[in-house]
């Protein structure tokens, strides 16, 4: 109902208005990666390296001195791009490669295991307690070196009565 009103300030509703624009485009998986892509600023040294999380990497050597943009995959730390003053410079070339991910990028979590419909620990709880619910007859009970009798029995030379 309320996307068929007419808006007080467009003077359309809100559902033609949106409409008007056409379907929503949906991002290309490139356009995709670069969006979840980090990046970190840098200072080319003096032999035109950048280091990054452990790794080093060769850029242009026309560079050197200059504060660049590091574009990363945290989950891929062994190619990265160089960006300076916001336009691409290429990719650097990885020399030293020790860290192959960043220290902060966790991975996604393992999806929970499909249930089986079994409750094991149900199972369980069930069994122990069929064990525990069964009545002892301590009238039946012998104790060691005893021998039963009607009225009394003996062990080790006590007399128990019962």
């Amino acid at each position: 109902m309320y996307h068929r009103r007419v808006h007080s300030e467009t003077g359309e509703t809100p559902i033609g208005r949106l409409l008007t624009a056409g379907p929503p485009v949906l991002p290309t998986p490139a356009a995709l990666h670069e969006a979840f892509l980090w990046s970190e600023v840098r200072t080319v040294t003096k032999t035109a390296t950048v280091s990054l999380h452990g790794n080093t990497f060769e850029v242009d050597a026309a560079l050197v001195g200059s504060r660049v943009e590091v574009i990363f995959d945290p989950f891929d730390l062994e190619s990265v791009e160089i960006r300076f003053q916001g336009r691409a410079m290429g990719n650097a070339i990885p020399v030293v490669i020790g860290r192959h991910t960043h220290p902060q990028a966790r991975p996604e979590a393992a999806p929970a295991p499909a249930a089986t419909g079994i409750d094991y620990l149900g199972l369980l709880a069930a069994r122990r307690d069929a064990e525990l619910a069964q009545s002892i007859n301590y009238a039946q009970l012998q104790l060691p070196g005893v021998e039963p009798g009607p009225d009394h029995a003996t062990t080790d030379n006590k007399e128990i009565q019962l």
